[in-house]
């Protein structure tokens, strides 16, 4: 009897737990259908208060198109020397280096001993012929005495003036020779370089030389420019020399435009003097020149990234235009010429006072209303 209890009780609570489930799907059901009903009745009152013909206008910013200075440079790297940059070595002969009498860094005046070679053995000839030139000096004089005389033979006189005058010229070029056993600066300048040591060969044949004086009381910007702008780079031009390493940019003129291309690398050289200021400039520190090779004082150009491709039509520009009381976006098809720090100058399409669409025009199309 118990049994049968308790298995009614069982079917009693599932009937009512299967009721309760029965009446949630039956509400969700009528909400859905609710909802299906609100938002058939919006749609219905919307396109009855919007007309047909209404198209939501696209908010743009635009920039009123005038008319400003363009100009175009020309970038190259290049590097700065002293307006004297010398290479040094041996005169005439070479020798081993006994003596260096200046350091790196010093302040030297043309024509100062930098260092000493070994000429001992020029020394001892030039002694040689001092002792020699005292004897035949005297056999000129004893010579010279009796001719005047009259007595003794011309031919012995004249011997003894030949052997003198011969000596002396030997004298006076050893002597010639002694001094450039020394190495002298050309000019005045700094000590950049000394590549030689004591007890090295030094010769007028080294690839390398044996000193180096620089002279920055004037200093000039070098670079080597392409051979395609050979025909726009000349002397006079503009050039802004930007230098790196210290945020600093000077304007000056190209003061050089070489005529000869380097085979190699098809460059031509270009210098810039430098003008005065207070910075200290150093061998070949890192200047970028910019030479101006074009100018329009009275140019249409705008920002680069607003010019948009099309594979049909070709570059072109949105403007904004007001038609019929209404603002549109018209399509402009442009002739673009040169470009440079970011902006374009436009030869052709675009007039002064456009209003030229800045943002918002990378998804227009002809004719779209705008709103700015």
């Amino acid at each position: 009897m118990k049994q049968i209890i308790f298995i009614a009780g069982i079917f009693l609570l599932l009937a009512g737990c299967t009721g309760k489930v029965g009446d949630k799907k039956a509400r969700l059901d009528q909400l859905k259908k609710e909802h299906d009903q609100l938002t058939e009745e919006i749609m219905k009152l919307e396109k009855e208060l919007t007309p047909a013909n209404a198209v939501s206008a696209t908010m743009v910013t635009v920039d009123v198109i005038t008319k400003k200075p363009f100009e175009h440079y020309i970038e190259v790297q290049g590097r700065i020397d002293g307006n004297e940059n010398i290479a040094v070595s041996p005169r005439n002969q070479g020798g081993t280096v006994t003596r260096i009498l200046v350091h790196e860094g010093d302040a030297v005046t043309s024509g100062q001993v930098l260092a000493e070679l070994d000429a001992e053995v020029l020394k001892q000839q030039l002694s040689d012929l001092n002792n020699k030139l005292a004897f035949v000096t005297d056999l000129y004089s004893r010579q010279k005495t009796l001719w005047d005389q009259k007595i003794g033979s011309e031919v012995q006189y004249l011997k003894a003036k030949n052997d003198m005058e011969s000596v002396q010229n030997s004298i006076s070029t050893l002597e010639d020779q002694i001094k450039m056993s020394v190495i002298t600066s050309p000019i005045n300048g700094t000590v950049e370089d000394i590549p030689i040591k004591v007890g090295q060969l030094a010769s007028p044949s080294s690839p390398i030389p044996a000193f180096r004086i620089v002279n920055f009381s004037k200093a000039k910007a070098l670079a080597d420019v392409g051979e395609a702008y050979s025909s726009k780079v000349k002397t006079g031009d503009q050039v802004k020399i930007f230098l790196p390493d210290l945020n600093r940019e000077l304007t000056n003129q190209i003061t050089f435009a070489s005529k000869f291309i380097n085979p190699t690398n098809r460059t031509f050289l270009v210098e810039a003097a430098l003008p005065g200021s207070d910075i200290i400039f150093r061998a070949n520190m890192i200047a970028v020149l910019r030479i101006k090779d074009y100018t329009n004082p009275s140019a249409i150009a705008v920002p680069q990234n607003y010019i948009q491709n099309s594979r049909d039509e070709g570059q072109f520009i949105f403007v904004a235009a007001e038609e019929n009381g209404k603002k549109v976006a018209r399509k402009r098809i442009i002739k673009p010429s040169v470009t440079y720090n970011g902006l374009t100058e436009i030869v052709n399409g675009l007039n002064e006072g456009d209003k030229i669409i800045t943002a918002g025009y990378k998804d227009l199309y002809n004719g779209q209303p705008i709103d700015f």
